[in-house]
């Protein structure tokens, strides 16, 4: 069953933009999506100047590792979020969707949409030649093998996963906002400052997994807007 509501997804490439002004924009679509008088609408965007998000979670602030001044060093801002998740880090070269849609109108509840948003990753990663799939023991999308349990996950060993793509969502009356974020050539030095997503494991990249043959921002951000486009159109069945 196709969704009627898909044919009027509307895809806004916002460039790079600041974190403030994006989430104004997200809130500002989100009245409306929510008021009926706009249609589902799918931001995509890289946060310049680089950012780190710190949750409400309780210790989410904690795993901050790098002092004030050291981040001004590197011109990263710090900004709490409304999100769900832990910390995380965004910053030029990583993809970031904003989906903001009413769950209802796709015949989502919250587990689905996430798995919605993880399979749109894997599904783009994909078509440039990688193999990246979800992970039992977190949210997000990864790359790499899987050890056989969450504590194997958790130590030094060479079987963890890289971590491709985080997942943060937030839902205020049946309606989304935050949503996915891609590393394509994001600076993976800058995660060393945060634990990120709360978990001792590595991250990646396309552009580290890749290397010359990494593709453009503007060609992953049309593989995953159809890939979010396809999905949606089947309530991600």
């Amino acid at each position: 069953m196709t969704h009627p509501a898909t044919q009027s997804i509307v895809f806004e490439d916002l460039g790079r933009v600041d974190y403030d002004a994006a989430f104004d924009v997200q809130r500002a679509v989100h009245a409306e999506v929510l008021a009926g008088v706009r249609p589902p609408t799918v931001l995509l965007l890289e946060h310049d100047p680089p950012v780190v998000t710190v949750s409400r979670r309780k210790g989410a602030g904690d795993h901050l590792l790098a002092p004030p001044a050291v981040l001004d060093r590197y011109g990263i801002q710090v900004r709490e979020t409304d999100r769900g998740g832990d910390i995380t880090y965004h910053g030029p070269g990583q993809l970031v969707a904003y989906p903001i849609l009413r769950l209802d109108g796709f015949d989502l509840n919250l587990r689905r949409y996430i798995r919605l948003l993880e399979q749109a990753v894997i599904d783009t990663a994909a078509a440039f030649d990688v193999a990246a799939g979800r992970d039992t023991c977190a949210v997000g999308v990864w790359v790499g093998e899987s050890a056989a349990s969450c504590a194997a996950q958790a130590g030094d060993g060479a079987a963890r996963s890289a971590k491709l793509a985080a997942i943060g969502v937030r839902i205020r009356k049946w309606t989304t906002m935050h949503g996915l974020a891609l590393n394509v050539t994001t600076n993976l030095d800058h995660f060393g400052l945060i634990v990120p997503c709360g978990l001792q494991r590595p991250v990646t990249s396309l552009q580290q997994l890749l290397g010359d043959r990494c593709p453009s921002m503007d060609a992953v951000k049309r593989t995953l807007a159809d890939a979010l486009r396809a999905l949606l159109a089947t309530g991600g069945r």
